[in-house]
This record gives C-alpha cells, structure tokens and sequence, in this order.
C-alpha cells in the first residue's frame, strides 16, 4: 500500500511517503507557514517517485497539539478523498510519539507532554518496552506541576512539550514517518469527514451581542 501521511501538529511539520511499509520521501520544515503545506506534500512524493494519482491511502496526524496545523491536514485530506476516493486513517500524535520512542530504545514508564497553552499540558502515561508499549495513564489535560511531580519520582518526559520547564525532559516530536509505520498496519479506515482534532477542552462560543440601532438623525 502506497501512503501519504501527513503530521501537523506540532511546530515541527513533516510529510511522508511510503510503499509496503518503506518510507521512500519525506519533506520536514519547522514553523507555521500555512502556504507550504502542498510544497512538502509534492517533495516527499519526488523523493519517493511517485505521483498524486498512485496514492491509496492517507494518514493524518489527529494531535493533540496545534489545533490550526491539524485542521489544515485534515482539510487537505478531506479534498484528497473527494477528488481521488483515496482511503483515509486518523491515528492519534502521541500513539505516533510512543512509537517513536520505542522506535529511539526510549524504555520504561514514560509521560508524554504535549503544549496546551493556558498553563496547561496535554499528559499521557506509556510503559515502553523493547517488544511492546501500552498506555498506562489515558491522554488528560494536567497542570504543568502534574508533570513535575512525575519527573521528580523519576519517570521520564518526553515529547513537544518535554522543552517547557523540565530540565532532564527529552524532546521528542511526531513525525510523519512513523505515521506512515503505524498506517501501514491498520485498515480502520474512515470518511474524511469524520476526521476530527483530539482536543480535550469543550469547545465554547460567546455568542455576539445583537446590532446595536441607531436612532435616525
């Protein structure tokens, strides 16, 4: 199977492209920089010789993380399907981040840290080992004391978010890559659709108040 993925939501966005489980390109460039996201996609696919129309699936990175560079990976795939019917997978950034740091011999009980701005992080708990990795501790919003308390019992941090206050923190960010890894392995395909951000806040609206009126002069 010939897959593109896509991972957006961290500041450091990749593309890559893989053919029966290899990763023949990949395009990476740090920064929000809305007008680049094709030019990545069209690099890894030169790299890897191939064109738009031979692609059968795409994989997107549902974050948790920067809400606007996941909205813009699943808009893309979103018109990918309906232009092409390509299939599609959602696969979750930190299942990506805990591949990866099996992947980096990064072992035993470790904890995800992803930005959640508002003083806040997005936390998940995994038990790594060289054969497997489990979540330990579900993906919650944790005050950044939260994290502090499980670096000074001695488990390791990692992630996006390891940089933000933890000194013995490893940074660690997902990458398409290994996206193209895990999709290669599942067939929980989905309509584009119903591709939606993990984002663990309830989202609210204040409503605008009505037009104010005018008395005529």
């Amino acid at each position: 199977m010939k897959i593109l993925a896509l991972e957006f939501s961290s500041e450091r966005r990749s593309v890559a492209v893989s053919e029966d489980g290899q990763v023949r390109g990949r395009a990476q460039e740090t920064g929000a920089r809305e007008g680049r996201v094709l030019a990545l996609v069209e690099a890894a696919l030169r790299e890897a010789r191939l064109e738009r129309e031979q692609l059968d699936c795409l994989a997107v990175g549902l974050g948790p993380g920067s809400y606007t560079g996941i909205r813009s990976a699943i808009a893309l795939a979103q018109g990918w399907q309906l232009a092409r019917g390509t299939k599609i997978l959602g696969i979750s950034s930190v299942e990506c981040l805990a591949a990866q740091a099996q992947c980096e011999r990064i072992l035993g009980r470790a904890n995800i840290v992803i930005d959640a701005q508002r003083d806040e992080l997005y936390l998940a708990g995994y038990e790594i080992g060289a054969t497997d990795c489990r979540e330990a501790e579900p993906l919650h919003l944790a005050r950044i004391e939260e994290a502090r308390a499980c670096a000074e019992a001695g488990e390791l941090i990692i992630g996006p978010g390891a940089a933000k206050g933890f000194s013995a923190g490893r940074l660690l960010f997902p990458e398409a890559a290994m996206l193209c890894r895990l999709a290669a392995r599942r067939n929980d395909f989905v309509r584009a659709e119903e591709l939606e951000p993990i984002y663990l806040r309830q989202t609210s609206f204040v409503k605008a108040p009505p037009a104010r009126i005018l008395p005529a002069v």
